[in-house]
């Protein structure tokens, strides 16, 4: 009880000296981002920024868009810099985007994870051995980031949203020559069905069906029917060529409700051990 009270009281605290400092109302849901102060005062290893946002409530640009939700990103930023300057905040960074292909334990080498390949390294990663058949597709750099850190032996690669240079493209088909199978994970919502499309259009031999095994449509409905957050702008409709996906952009326009990777976390902890176990082996090719 008496722990309880007292991180109430440095909430309320924070809340009172910002308004005092600035003259400004702290927001409506300033105690939602008690816990993630608290963890940041006691020095513990932190998601990247985006996974911190929803675990505190928000959407995953909530902490570094100020666009998104200014006041929440206003006194985010204050209390950082303010009562909490002396704490350095110990977050994953997710900068692994850009002109490389970014993978973890998808070889077999002796360099560290992950592994950044560009497009001159493409042709001599076939020299390398497969560690499994199967790799996780993840949309957002974040995502990756902390699934990794959370479990450092799974197989995935970064899409990194429409970011198809030559050395992703390469490595992707690379792959599938060799006979991996790809599962794709990304935001439900509109722009994350649109690069569902783009990643699923540089394969010659897996279909978006076949690719969408985890994401399946009858997990779309059932994960925005527990996690939608209603928002038009970001659940407009789209035109694919191809029924899967076109079902899950209809799922999402016709709900008019995201959700974002972030969010899904657990979900994949449990679904991604289940379809990495089926008819899993070590392959050599």
């Amino acid at each position: 009880m008496a722990e309880k009270v007292a991180m109430s009281t440095s909430s309320e605290l924070y809340v009172q000296e910002y308004e005092r400092a600035t003259g400004r109302r702290a927001p409506e849901r300033a105690a939602a981002l008690a816990p993630l102060f608290r963890k940041i005062k006691r020095g513990e290893q932190l998601p990247p920024r985006g996974q911190q946002a929803v675990d505190c409530g928000f959407t995953a640009q909530t902490l570094t868009d100020k666009d998104v939700r200014p006041t929440v990103f206003k006194y985010y930023q204050w209390v950082l810099l303010h009562p909490l300057a002396e704490y350095p905040v110990r977050e994953l960074s997710d900068p692994l985007m850009g002109s490389t292909a970014t993978v973890w334990n998808v070889f077999v080498s002796d360099l560290p994870e992950p592994l950044t390949i560009n497009q001159w390294q493409v042709a001599g990663m076939r020299k390398l051995p497969l560690r499994s058949q199967k790799i996780v597709v993840l949309e957002n750099s974040g995502v990756a980031v902390w699934l990794h850190h959370l479990h450092p032996e799974w197989p995935l690669l970064l899409q990194g949203g429409h970011n198809l240079n030559s050395a992703y493209t390469g490595i992707v088909q690379m792959l599938e020559q060799r006979g991996v199978q790809f599962a794709y994970l990304g935001d439900l919502d509109s722009e994350g069905i649109a690069i569902a499309a783009s990643f699923t259009d540089i394969l010659r031999e897996q279909t978006p069906a076949e690719v969408l095994q985890i994401q399946s449509p009858i997990q779309v409905i059932t994960w925005i029917g527990n996690y939608g957050i209603a928002a038009r702008k970001r659940t407009a409709g789209q035109t694919f060529g191809e029924s899967t996906l076109q079902f899950e952009a209809d799922t999402i326009s016709t709900r008019g409700e995201f959700v974002e990777q972030e969010q899904l976390i657990t979900e994949y902890e449990r679904v991604i051990p289940e379809w990495l176990a089926k008819d899993s082996r070590t392959v050599n090719k």
